[in-house]
């Protein structure tokens, strides 16, 4: 997924997130909290708003350490958010090898720092207010060299020094301020929406300009330490690349977001290498891959294994005992509220737990209350691979949906599907996905272990064709283009000898 430095991609599509809200009643759900998982968050708007709970900071208060105050309050809510510290000595190690450098050639030596390796596998890095840096295992494990990882913590260092976070946040409530007048004094409907979207395209531009700020204060600061200066333009596409890499299976739109709040990766890639050409040329700086790449060996990749495993298209959790499958076309998503999955083509799914302990009967959970629109008459009990279940349909603000909730013991496990546009393939998928419905055997628990990143040295004569071989976590067909993006190296290039390279081991 998707992950760019400071704009946190979503890898799945947000049709089920929005269908479910119009389907389910979520005051009335217990989720299992098992099945969370990393949650994609955009890092800077994270950031413009101090925290993922939205909370407000008053415009023009710039009162002695408020930026302090506000790092201190939002730091227990990310961790949480992103699942806790990641402690690892070598992830340690590599971060705190880079922080002394950087700060000493920073715009601002005298700021401090706190820095948390968050565990997650999501590819981000954030600031908050006050010199809270934060950096993921997923993005550790994408970096190739201590020089990248440089260039992600400078790129933030420029955010907390340039107060980025309060002025955001600043802006956005004047423009929400702005919005309301707007709505509440024009009577020309038409009008106060085109002056709103007008203040929405400002808005958003001034964001794009504070990341493109950023990335060159960043690149400064970066070779100012001895650091490759151009290791910041060669993240940046890693990360553009990566996230093709997960969204290869979907139709993705080439359409251009004009409301994002982050300058498209091509630009800030070729700021980047303009700021970096104004310093040296190529080759000069220190990269330093052998050590990074030493230090970050044996790190956990991809899920954390209490919140479940993903593999290719098939969900697994040791500790619940469970699995299923999606079909082709799928990509699964373990967010942090369910399992989620979408095709590309208008069709989403969503897995998640509830408690079942206060009913009897499947079908009296099923009309309980918690489905909008459900059709009576769809209702019907059945068995899945040994197991009781009830199915349904629902139809709401112009979605269709299938539904399905399967019990083991006092949990139910529930599958959502959803389309605006059903069809047989529609059905056809969604009987598949819960077929699929199972136990794992004591035997298939026992073996199922987490993926780590493992660091081995090239031989003579290899490829990536063939160390891509050893890749797992991933579906065959797509182990050389995992192997391409995490490594950084096209397949038709040479490897020589002796060369460190990742490869994602179980």
């Amino acid at each position: 997924m998707t992950s760019k430095l400071c704009s946190g991609p979503d890898t799945i599509t947000t049709a089920l997130r929005k269908s479910a809200s119009a389907l389910v009643d979520m005051r009335r759900l217990r989720m299992i909290s098992g099945l969370s998982a990393a949650l994609f968050l955009s890092s800077c708007q994270l950031q413009g708003t101090g925290s993922p709970g939205g909370s407000i900071i008053t415009p023009g208060s710039l009162r002695p350490n408020l930026a302090q105050d506000i790092g201190e309050r939002e730091h227990p809510r990310v961790v949480a958010t992103y699942g806790g510290v990641y402690k690892n000595n070598g992830a340690v190690k590599a971060v705190a090898s880079v922080v002394g450098r950087l700060v000493e050639a920073s715009e601002d030596p005298s700021q401090s720092y706190k820095i948390t390796i968050l565990n997650s596998p999501a590819i981000n890095a954030f600031a908050l207010p006050g010199g809270y840096l934060y950096v993921t295992r997923g993005l550790l494990a994408l970096a190739n060299d201590t020089s990248e990882l440089a260039a992600v913590l400078a790129h933030e260092m420029a955010h907390v020094t340039s107060n980025h976070a309060i002025a955001r946040q600043q802006r956005a409530e004047a423009k929400e301020l702005a919005n309301k007048v707007l709505t509440d004094v024009v009577q020309d409907s038409e009008q106060a929406r085109a002056a709103i979207v007008s203040s929405q395209l400002s808005f958003a531009r001034f964001s794009q300009v504070q990341e493109l700020q950023a990335d060159t204060i960043g690149v400064k600061t970066l070779a100012k330490a001895g650091y490759d200066p151009y290791a910041a333009s060669r993240f940046l596409k890693a990360m553009a690349d990566f996230s093709d890499y997960q969204t290869a299976q979907n139709h993705k739109s080439t359409a251009p977001d004009f409301l994002s709040s982050h300058p498209n990766t091509p630009e800030r890639v070729s700021l980047a290498i303009q700021s970096a050409r104004q310093i040296a040329a190529p080759g000069i700086g220190e990269r330093d891959r052998s050590r990074y790449l030493s230090q970050i060996d044996g790190m956990l990749y991809g899920d954390d294994p209490l919140e479940g495993f993903v593999r290719g298209r098939s969900f697994l959790h040791k500790a619940l005992g469970i699995s299923f499958t999606v079909p082709k076309g799928y990509i699964l998503e373990n967010s942090q509220e369910a399992v989620l999955a979408s095709n590309g083509e208008g069709t989403a799914m969503r897995f998640d737990g509830a408690d079942l302990s206060g009913y009897d009967s499947l079908k009296d959970y099923m009309t309980s209350g918690w489905i909008n629109g459900l059709l009576p008459e769809s209702v019907r009990e059945t068995t899945i691979n040994g197991l009781p279940g009830v199915v349904a349909a629902a139809i709401t603000q112009g979605w269709s949906f299938r539904i399905a909730v399967l019990r083991i013991g006092r949990t139910g496990y529930r599958f959502i599907f959803a389309s605006r546009s059903p069809s047989n393939a529609f059905e056809a998928e969604y009987r598949e996905t819960l077929e699929s419905f199972r136990q794992l055997t004591p035997t298939e628990r026992a073996r199922l272990r987490s993926l780590r990143i493992k660091i081995v040295q090239a031989k003579a004569g290899d490829t990536a064709r063939k160390l891509a071989v050893g890749m797992n976590g991933v579906e065959p067909s797509r182990r050389l283009a995992f192997f391409k993006v995490l490594n950084g190296i096209d397949a038709n290039d040479p490897i020589p000898a002796g060369t460190s390279v990742k490869l994602v081991v179980d």
